[in-house]
């Protein structure tokens, strides 16, 4: 084991000892109960077998057979999720041969960031994750189920089913994925296209095409954002049946994984001797394996705040300079769009999530000694990865890197602390000096690139964008006029209290400040002319005006007009009680 992993290891093992000892409480204490045949009231059951055929009613009643509750995110308008139409059905008939019950106990809110990005919308997107929780712990909170499938993919949906299915951490959970859509147009291409929309340089019906050759079927987007990176991270953590993450959908390949997830469930059930509760597979190491994945793959910043509050559900305490000492040593194995120009298919060709455990594992990076879905350990989730790289382009082995310390960093300084993914930026661009433009929302820097006002270096200032302001949302409309004025010769650079999508690259983004403006964070002092310095080579982010002045300025008031409708209202509640970037943004500590 390399000497920072374990170290970092050590730390949070003992800035957890409280908070997981009484979470591990609970969790046995839930495990020494009676099954639920046996401890809930006839009128209960009756209830929740009413719907059953006759033959399942006896067997999950008379028998005691396993009863497998089914989590889904499915609705037939995203395309990542549509899939899901078709599993409960081979997930029933599936259990039912190996004489299980299955029923779907719930499902869970699942909205795109592609179809809200830039729209009030958006600004529903982070919460929805802490509403997936609590519908994930609705739909189990029937407690009558020996177990749990978890059907979800993208961005908030599966750290909010993780988040829900680890407040029943006795229960053993298998995560079942459905797999990207083809390659269609490179992100690469489609991304010039935006680029010369925003110049003007074509119209809305040849940028409607490109989209539409992007994304054009079932099955998640195929750029390593964070859909996909919750695949590769489920995988290191031992949540999926091994090599799952990226078959396709409506293949034999896919229905195989898709059975074998059923098998899987029932295999580590209470009745086995492979008894695996879901709150005690996620421990700390499992954790640091998580982190280590999406460092050694360059994946989505979006989970410096899901999987620091996925790790708060298990009573594990990380925070941002866990992931910062891991980055300085976990080398980077892999190259996917938006850190390289391939995409998940191509990953997944080359050797996938597989070839990126075994490395890992190889090099001393993740814990092996961690339990798993798995007969064979963690270990097993390296098994079937050839034995080399594919494609180099794509993928490389532990001891040939990209590099070798892992996509992200973190910076601090008087602005704040703040993180930034280098693994996709050129290393000519990793420190920007220049003068500060300050926005107050992403449709002011749109308006004013429009307007010919912002062709100069700069570090665009877009405050107001955290939690607590307007639920921190993704500013991935951003991306294309920062790149056409980086493009264009400027140095240029963006700093914000709200989020990038993790398909955002090449401009350097100092994104999730914290504390945040709304809070009366240091965004909230800062004005236009000041010189802002983003150096992610010495981990800092810093406003060079001097210490007088700057400690005499007054922190700007919040000007956004009040927004109303798309639901906004409903989670007024969710946005006062928000905790910071740093603490993942809970609603419910």
């Amino acid at each position: 084991m390399h000497s920072t992993v374990a170290r970092v290891t050590a730390r949070i093992i003992s800035r957890s000892a409280q908070t997981r000892a009484a979470y591990l409480a609970v969790v046995d204490a839930m495990v020494a109960r009676k099954p639920p045949q046996d401890r809930m009231g006839c009128a209960n059951l009756a209830h929740a077998y009413a719907a059953l055929p006759g033959s399942e009613k006896f067997k999950v009643t008379v028998e005691k057979a396993p009863n497998i509750g089914v989590v889904t995110a499915y609705n037939d308008m995203l395309s990542a999720h549509q899939p899901y139409h078709a599993f409960p059905a081979v997930l029933r008939d599936e259990a039912a041969r190996h004489g299980a019950t299955v029923q779907v106990a719930g499902g869970v809110p699942a909205m795109c960031d592609g179809v809200t990005q830039g729209t009030p919308g958006m600004e529903l997107s982070l919460f929805s994750r802490d509403a997936i929780a609590m519908a994930t712990a609705v739909a189990l909170s029937h407690d009558v189920f020996d177990g749990a499938l978890l059907l979800g993919v993208c961005d908030k949906i599966v750290p909010g089913l993780l988040i829900g299915a680890l407040h029943y951490g006795h229960l053993p959970c298998v995560f079942v994925p459905a797999g990207p859509m083809g390659t269609g147009l490179s992100n690469k291409d489609k991304s010039k296209v935006r680029e010369q929309y925003a110049q003007g340089l074509v119209g809305r019906d040849e940028l409607l095409k490109a989209e539409s050759a992007a994304y054009h079927s079932p099955g998640t987007c195929t750029f390593y954002g964070t859909a996909n990176s919750n695949q590769m991270l489920l995988e290191a953590m031992g949540l999926h049946v091994p090599g799952a993450a990226f078959a396709p959908p409506a293949t034999q390949e896919r229905e195989a994984f898709t059975r074998q997830a059923a098998r899987t469930v029932l295999d580590i059930g209470q009745r086995s001797q492979r008894f695996t509760p879901i709150g005690k597979l996620v421990d700390e190491r499992c954790i640091v394996n998580a982190m280590a994945a999406l460092l050694a793959t360059g994946g989505s910043t979006n989970h410096l705040i899901h999987w620091v509050a996925v790790a708060r559900s298990a009573g594990i305490l990380i925070d941002w300079t866990d992931f910062d000492e891991l980055s300085s040593v976990v080398p980077l194995l892999a190259r996917v769009y938006p850190n390289g120009d391939a995409d998940v298919n191509q990953f997944e060709a080359a050797g996938g999530p597989r070839w990126i455990l075994r490395e890992l594992l190889k090099g001393g990076f993740m814990h092996p000694d961690v339990l798993s879905i798995n007969e064979g350990g963690i270990a097993a989730g390296g098994q079937g990865a050839p034995e080399v790289s594919g494609d180099e382009t794509v993928l490389r082995p532990v001891d040939r890197p990209f590099s070798p310390t892992g996509g992200l960093r973190l910076l601090q300084g008087r602005l704040g602390r703040a993180v930034i993914k280098v693994s996709a930026v050129p290393e000519d661009r990793h420190i920007i000096e220049a003068p500060a433009r300050v926005f107050d929302s992403q449709e002011a820097l749109l308006e004013a690139f429009a307007a010919g006002e912002v062709q100069q270096d700069m570090v665009a200032v877009v405050r107001f964008q955290g939690p607590q302001a307007n639920g921190m949302p993704e500013l991935h409309k951003l991306t294309p006029p920062l790149a056409v004025l980086q493009n264009q010769g400027f140095k240029v650079a963006l700093v914000t209290d709200g989020r990038m999508s993790g398909a955002s690259g090449k401009v350097p983004a100092a994104i999730h400040v914290t504390p945040e403006a709304m809070a009366g964070g240091p965004l909230a002092k800062v004005l236009d002319g000041d010189v802002v310095r983003v150096d992610a080579v010495a981990g800092t982010l810093d406003v060079l005006v001097d210490e007088a002045t700057w400690a005499a300025r007054p922190v700007a008031p919040y000007t956004a007009a009040a927004a109303t409708g798309f639901g906004r209202e409903l989670f007024t509640n969710f946005r006062r009680h928000a905790g910071g970037a740093e603490q993942g943004a809970c609603t419910w500590l």
